[in-house]
């Protein structure tokens, strides 16, 4: 098996970095409460070499200083070792990071080839087939519904255009031989100024003769 297959191959690898990064931190935090125990017990012993020198107890103050320097020693070395920790855990944090892509790329190259495998081309030129065969038969359909049937079906169409080209004939024909219309006389202008208003007679009544009548007896 190969060192990728060995990385990202089983889906449960990914809890197992999980659970790994917990221990890690776990680690971390024992090993930073151990520096703060033995960073306090340094400061211990300097005060303890300090009040030694005041008592001018020289070789005991020396000795507080020597465990002072194995604590100091001790620390140097808890601190690698959070380092290595801190290491750990940002390959391991980086090594997840690559899994979930990983992962993430085969489930989308997995939803292609499932769509891709649903319309493979096959498929697709199954289908434009089915659609020119449907729209040949409605056409073929379209085309049998407009030939006209029954005695409309034994009627000759050239005969029939023969029969309207001499209806034509003869409508030109006729339309040439009808006689000339006379033009109307145009009226002869006369001059605004010799012109005289007619006015047109109108009728009288009754009741106008009578009061005509009446007004000429009585000027008599």
């Amino acid at each position: 098996m190969s060192m990728f297959n060995k990385l990202f191959g089983k889906p449960k690898q990914e809890s197992n970095a999980l659970a790994t990064l917990d221990k890690l931190n776990e680690t971390l935090e024992m090993l930073e409460k151990k520096e703060n125990v033995l960073l306090k017990k340094a400061a211990t012993e300097v005060e303890k070499a300090k009040d030694y020198t005041r008592a001018k107890n020289k070789r005991a103050a020396i000795q507080c200083l020597k465990r002072k320097r194995l604590y100091e020693q001790q620390i140097e070395q808890l601190g690698n070792f959070q380092l290595r920790i801190h290491d750990q855990m940002i390959l391991l944090e980086g090594a997840k990071a690559t899994t979930e892509t990983v992962d993430a790329l085969r489930t989308g190259a997995a939803a292609m080839k499932a769509m891709q495998k649903a319309t493979n081309i096959d498929d697709v030129d199954k289908t434009m087939d089915e659609i020119n065969e449907q729209t040949e038969n409605m056409k073929q359909i379209q085309e049998a519904l407009s030939n006209p049937i029954g005695a409309a079906a034994d009627f000759d169409e050239d005969e029939l255009e023969a029969e309207l080209e001499e209806l034509e004939g003869a409508e030109l024909e006729e339309q040439l031989l009808q006689p000339a219309t006379t033009a109307p006389v145009a009226s002869i202008p006369v001059p605004a100024g010799r012109q005289t208003a007619r006015p047109a007679p109108q009728k009288r009544t009754a009741e106008e003769d009578e009061l005509a009548a009446l007004q000429a007896e009585m000027a008599l």
